[in-house]
């Protein structure tokens, strides 16, 4: 065969290969082939491009090889963590079922903006359709979540709409996931029911985006452990814990060598770690997390309780809850046998620095008697039933002290409620106070008319407040049938024209000094006169009769601000508030640009506030505002502009040829 000329090298620059050049290439070993074909800028377009070129590189290319293993752990390494080391599998069928889940779940998230906006946001209530297309795909759930997790990671400044959403739906994937483990929890025998392993899924159930895991809350307990055995050591070098393995079951008989232990475990956990009790704020939901106890070293009773608890019976004695009324307890036998007579009990005080009671200084504790059922070891149940009912007074003790509504207050008493009558379901006060919750939120009506239907079943005697929720729900469903249109506010009209400010700007409050955004406005103050009066309006310059702000507040509430408190931000940030994914899509140097949502529902506020913040912030730099809205006022919306570049975007990364 003659050798090739220029102009054959030309046209092999341009994309031709040689029939000789391509006899070299595809005789090359299999093995090279496949170390060739995993180089990093090779894209998964690529690979399919290759293999359809010819039979030989389409058996180099085939699903269980390398070139595909690598594609797949490229694009996704977080999901290798799911696969054994060197496991052969079809990663060409995984990385088609992994990209077609990818492309269903941004499209339910991109979907639910619409049916989210104008009401409580309730996830459950509308995936259910969306989520049943991707179940009948048959991919494993870490798929949905880790599509979720990369649109959480992506750009933390854009697609904040896009992110919102996201996050509520994997809040909502892992607690069903954690609801689904407690109840297999709740079946095993009461003897096998670790209260440590209760309370971190309590805890993994309230905070389902933390990095809370039962290996990883033990691992801390055996360095603790560890340090309890250093210091027993120096004091008895033949302590009989000192030679138990991680992981055996015993207990030390001898009350002498039991003691050892409890003084050691004292002497460490408060005087060389430092726990303590959290006596200044201790109506704090994370006091009752047992990873946030084991990082701030502080919480309640109740959790300080396991805690000791747990790490007693790793070194071999064995205490007991106690459901103590106002401060929960431990007991420790100190007769050989088991005993039914309290004064046979030391009761141990976790919260007071490992404080040991007898029964009368108990009482002296709370300040009052109690009978002596008091005094008896409660089931671990019972105890995860005291943590969860802590946790859900703490979210409506959130709820009545704020004369705003308080977003993390709802949602814990949510969490909690959903806790509690996960472990005792027939509980007829939480049920009423879980329907009641939802009716108020107006969200999820047939949910609330399920659990009416279930206090009717179990106490009969409740018609009446069963019968006045049942016929308002039912209006509710009604009304959701025929939607009325969201208010189009115009700052043009004649009855706005007092308005200063516009939906996005950052702005600082005069009196109380907080941040916020503005999302929503009216030209007169629209609540009651209740609510006039008790926050004093009839005290402002111009009263009720100017505009007011729905503002997004740095501390997470939601406020209603008169314009005469408000000032624009002198050197305005991003607001911490977990709902401006809800109304804007991105933050923009000095302000926040609002979503499609609201851009609707204020069509002329985002103009309004590019001037007002080129007029603050851009004076001297004119050709920033040109950067920032090229298009001008009339210009395509910044949300509209996002969604097409992810368009764009997941068009080049996701097109999966056939």
């Amino acid at each position: 065969m003659a050798t090739s000329g220029a102009g054959d090298g030309c046209s092999s620059l341009n994309g031709i290969v040689s029939e000789i050049e391509q006899k070299q290439f595809t005789n090359l070993p299999a093995e090279l082939l496949e170390y060739i074909l995993c180089f990093p800028v090779l894209k998964h377009v690529d690979i399919c491009n290759v293999s359809c070129s010819c039979k030989r590189l389409h058996d180099v290319c085939h699903g269980r090889g390398k070139v595909w293993g690598h594609q797949y752990k490229l694009r996704w390494p977080r999901l290798q963590k799911h696969y054994r080391q060197n496991e052969c599998c079809d990663w060409l069928k995984e990385y088609r079922t992994r990209h077609t889940v990818g492309v269903q779940i941004r499209r339910t998230v991109v979907s639910i903006s619409q049916r989210f906006f104008t009401e409580v946001p309730c996830v459950g209530q509308v995936l259910g359709d969306s989520f049943a297309e991707i179940e009948s795909l048959g991919a494993p759930e870490h798929f949905c979540e880790d599509e979720l997790l990369s649109i959480l990671n992506s750009d933390r400044r854009k697609s904040l709409t896009l992110k919102y959403y996201a996050k509520k739906i994997l809040y909502f994937l892992r607690q069903k996931n954690i609801l689904r483990s407690l109840k297999m929890f709740l079946e095993q025998p009461s003897e096998q029911q670790s209260a440590l392993e209760g309370a971190v899924l309590v805890d993994q159930y309230c905070n389902p985006l933390a990095d809370v895991s039962y290996d990883g809350i033990s691992s801390q307990l055996e360095e603790i452990t560890d340090k309890i055995n250093k210091m027993l050591r120096i004091k008895n070098p033949s302590h009989p814990s000192l030679r138990v393995t991680q992981g055996d079951c015993f207990a030390v008989d001898d009350f002498d060598l039991q003691r050892q232990v409890v003084v050691t475990l004292n002497a460490v956990l408060y005087e060389q770690l430092q726990y303590k009790g959290n006596e200044c704020d201790y109506y704090n939901p994370l006091n009752s997390y047992i990873h946030q106890v084991l990082l701030r070293r502080t919480g309640i009773p109740i959790s300080l309780s396991v805690l000791y608890m747990t790490l007693a019976r790793k070194l071999g004695v064995q205490l007991e809850p106690v459901n103590f009324p106002n401060h929960f307890l431990l007991r420790w036998c100190q007769q050989q046998r088991g005993s039914g007579d309290i004064y046979d009990f030391v009761y141990i005080d976790a919260f007071g620095k490992g404080k040991q009671l007898t029964a009368k200084e108990c009482e002296y504790l709370i300040g009052h008697q109690v009978t002596a059922d008091y005094y008896n070891a409660i089931s671990t149940t019972e105890v995860l039933l005291r943590m969860v009912g802590n946790l859900l007074n703490i979210g409506k003790r959130g709820i009545s002290s704020l004369r705003e509504g308080n977003e993390k207050s709802y949602q814990l008493l949510r969490d909690s409620l959903d806790l509690y009558l996960t472990i005792n379901p027939d509980n007829v006060q939480y049920l009423l106070l879980q329907a009641r919750l939802y009716f108020h939120l107006g969200i999820w009506p047939e949910k609330v008319l399920d659990i009416l239907q279930h206090i009717q079943a179990l106490d009969p005697s409740q018609h009446g407040a069963v019968g006045y929720l049942v016929q308002h729900t039912l209006e509710h469903i009604q009304h959701k049938k025929h939607p009325v249109e969201p208010e189009v506010k115009r700052r043009s009209a004649p009855e706005h024209l007092e308005l200063q400010y516009s939906v996005g700007l950052i702005m600082k409050h005069k009196r109380s000094g907080y941040n916020c955004a503005i999302y929503g406005w009216d030209p007169k103050c629209t609540m009651s006169q209740e609510w006039i009066t008790t926050m004093r309006v009839h005290q402002l310059s111009s009263g009720a009769n100017q505009p007011f702000y729905n503002v997004l507040v740095q501390d997470g509430t939601c406020r209603y601000a008169a314009q005469e408190n408000l000032e624009p931000h002198s050197a305005p940030l991003e607001i911490a508030h977990p709902e401006v994914g809800r109304y804007f899509s991105e933050f923009h140097d000095s302000h926040y640009v609002a979503n499609e949502e609201l851009q609707t529902r204020y069509p002329e506020d985002m103009a309004e506030t590019l001037g007002t913040v080129q007029d603050l912030y851009h004076r001297l730099m004119p050709s920033s505002v040109q950067q920032e809205s090229p298009n001008g006022p009339e210009g395509p919306s910044q949300e509209n502009q996002d969604s097409q570049e992810n368009q764009d975007s997941q068009e080049n990364q996701d097109t999966m040829p056939t």
